[in-house]
Order: C-alpha cells, then structure tokens, then sequence
C-alpha cells in the first residue's frame, strides 16, 4: 500500500497552517482530486476520498483493488466553498465524498458540465438547480475563483442533444494565475490551441494512458501528457490519476523520465503533498 506523507489530521493542519498564505497551495488528494486554497478559501476538485468503487466492483472482471491509502476522510476536511466534477465517472464524482462535503458545507457551489445536471443531481441528492452547470467556452466566477470550461474527451468528445459537453476541463484562474486541469481526456484536434489561449503555467495531467484491455475509458499517457505541456509552454506539469487502483495505473518513473529528456519542468507529488505557487509562477 503506498503511503500518504501526510493524512488525516496532519494534512488537515498543514492546510489549516497555510490558510492565511498569499501564496496559492493546492494539494493532492489522490488520482485527479486536488485541494485548492489561498487566503483562506478553498475548492474540491474532482476528490474521490472513499472505497466506494472498490466495493462496487468486487467480485467482478474489473476489481478496483486500491493500492494507495485514503488520505482524508471528507468529514475532517475544513470549510469548502467549492466543489468541481469534471465528469460523470465515480473517481471524479464520487457519493460517499461529496454528500458529507456539501451537507457539511451547505452553501457550497457545485460546478459540473451542463450536460450532467440530472445525474449529477440525483448521485448527490440536491436540487436540480443547485449546480452551476458550464459548457465548453462557458466561465463561472466569483469573486476569489472562476473556472472556465474545455473539452475533454474521454475518449470522444461527447456532446448530449443540446450540444452540451459530458467530459471536461477546466482553466481554474486564481489571483491572476491561470491552472489547467484536463479532467479525463486522451488528445484531439484543437486542444493545443485551447489551452494556449489561457496561457496557464501549470496543468495537473493524468498519465494512467488508454489501454482497450482495462474495459475502461483511457487518458493521456506519460508522454503524451510531457508533450502537450511542452507545446502549450508550461512552465510545470503535476501528473496524476495513477497509484490508486492496480489495473489502471502508470509508473510514475516513466513519466519522469520522459520530462527530464524533453527537458520540460515537473513535479510529482506525494499523496498529501502539494505544490504552492512561488514553485511554478513566477
């Protein structure tokens, strides 16, 4: 089982420690999941703080054996002000996480794509209108944060009958620094071009890649992830959604390998670690 270099109540108090910081920190909380926080305001973004798909698939052809340990219960995360889900898929929207958080937080604001509203509303049991739902190209801000909406596609771009998209990413701007978040996504046409527009410094990437034989939607894999930042010019890339279940992962050292060849500047970090901004923007 891999370790957490922090869980529980000592990563709660590093971020309580951090939460009157002018820097931005954002931690890892495991697979696509961060926490985000400056001055004391904080966003959830795609957590999956539970076991719950490992007792969903027990028994069957696709056993999610974890091989990671939680980090966090969600009860003894602090005050969130928001939660973002990216996609439908339970390691981005996850019940047994996101219940605790909002009836815990009640004002909270939820931002998913559009077109997941009534999914979204009935895995979570709120309101219809409870979400701010985006589209691509669509913006949600307020005030500390906004977060603007880019395909992803996983492995299309998948579009319901109102041309609303079910996967994607999100430029996540605070105090002037742009940070993409890609969500679950493999390449397509005209993501380079996306991302360039926002000009962010950092992208929290997966790099678990898309092999048929897992029977599930795939992801960029470790070089395409390095390559992406370099084209988009990144000053840092984070990978991520890997090292939680045993038949969807990536070696991590590959990823590495690859960024130092391709002389583009990294981080990897630690389940409970994070990274803060004098790290990646100045």
């Amino acid at each position: 089982m891999i370790k957490a270099i922090r869980k529980d109540q000592e990563l709660l108090q590093d971020i309580l420690q951090q939460a009157n910081s002018d820097a931005l920190h954002i931690w890892w909380l495991g697979q696509s999941g961060y926490l985000f926080q400056y001055k004391g305001k904080r966003a959830l973004i795609d957590p999956y703080l539970s076991d719950s798909l490992t007792k969903k698939y027990e028994g069957t052809e696709k056993p999610h054996v974890r091989i990671s340990e939680k980090v966090i219960d969600p009860s003894l995360l602090p005050p969130i002000d928001l939660v973002s889900s990216s996609h439908n898929h339970t390691d981005h929207l996850d019940a047994e996480t996101l219940i605790p958080v909002l009836q815990k937080n009640p004002s909270c604001t939820i931002i998913i794509p559009e077109a997941n509203r009534a999914f979204v509303c009935n895995r979570l049991q709120i309101e219809q209108d409870k979400p701010i739902g985006l589209n691509d190209g669509m913006t949600h801000e307020e005030g500390w944060i906004s977060l603007t909406a880019i395909p992803a596609a996983h492995n299309e771009i998948d579009r319901d009958e109102k041309g609303n998209c079910h996967y994607l990413g999100y430029i996540i701007n605070i105090a002037g620094m742009n940070i993409y978040h890609s969500g679950d996504t493999l390449l397509y046409a005209g993501m380079e071009d996306r991302i360039k527009a926002f000009q962010p410094k950092l992208a929290l990437l997966p790099i678990n890649g898309n092999d048929p034989s897992r029977k599930v939607a795939g992801n960029l894999n470790a070089a395409e992830a390095v390559q992406l930042a370099k084209k988009c010019g990144l000053q840092c890339i984070v990978p991520c959604h890997y090292d939680l279940f045993a038949f969807n992962t990536a070696n991590v050292n590959t990823f590495i390998a690859i960024a130092k060849e391709m002389e583009q500047p990294y981080l990897v970090l630690d389940l409970g670690g994070k990274i803060s901004s004098q790290e990646w923007s100045s």
